[in-house]
């Protein structure tokens, strides 16, 4: 299955099991980890070794906040993840937010063309070393190649009840992020209707 950075990124808040809300940035350590686990989605060969600090937890937090609420307006007007559909940012401020944290980096295009292939082109950072302003600036350019193609089209937020995630929507009947989220949503229509069936026959 195709991993975007994105999605990984809007899914470190998530259904935590017990009806709750989990947050996998809440923390210092939760950030190194997570970052770690993305190594192969980051252009940058330094994430073994990678470690965050309270600053750079803020900063990816704001970006996730302002990916979340770009997703929501994604998805319009289905709804918006329960998680944090009623505190979202403005869309503008989204916008202004992932713009600003892609263009910290400076970038140079590059075009590889290997022999008997077609050509490529990509973004190659032109000067930044700072490890924090590559990672955000990172996260922002995935976030804004994410929305600007083609899956953006498919992007939903899970209808399962307590799920909070998003989704790239693989088939045509697909409802749900994950099977369990399937099984979860029709347990919960089965109780549905059986409380409401002795009201209907009375």
């Amino acid at each position: 299955m195709v991993r975007h950075l994105a999605l990984e990124l809007a899914s470190t808040i998530r259904h935590d099991g017990e009806g709750g809300v989990a947050d996998d940035l809440e923390s210092v350590a939760g950030v190194t980890r997570w970052v770690r686990a993305q190594a192969e989605l980051l252009p940058d060969d330094g994430i073994p070794e990678f470690r965050a600090d309270e600053q750079l937890r803020g900063e990816v937090v704001a970006l996730r906040q302002a990916v979340r609420a770009l997703f929501a307006q994604a998805v319009s007007p289905a709804p918006a993840s329960s998680a944090d559909a009623h505190c979202l940012i403005a869309t503008d401020q989204a916008l202004a937010r992932l713009n600003a944290a892609a263009a910290a980096e400076p970038v140079t295009p590059q075009l590889a063309w290997p022999h008997g292939e077609f050509p490529a082109a990509s973004l190659r950072p032109a000067a930044e070393r700072e490890p924090r302003v590559r990672l955000t600036a990172a996260l922002a350019r995935a976030a804004i190649d994410f929305l600007a193609g083609p899956e953006r089209e498919r992007l939903r937020s899970c209808a399962a009840p307590r799920c909070v995630r998003y989704f790239v929507k693989r088939h045509g009947r697909q409802e749900w992020c994950k099977p369990s989220c399937g099984n979860r949503a029709r347990v919960a229509r089965h109780y549905r209707r059986q409380r409401e069936a002795p009201a209907e026959s009375s």
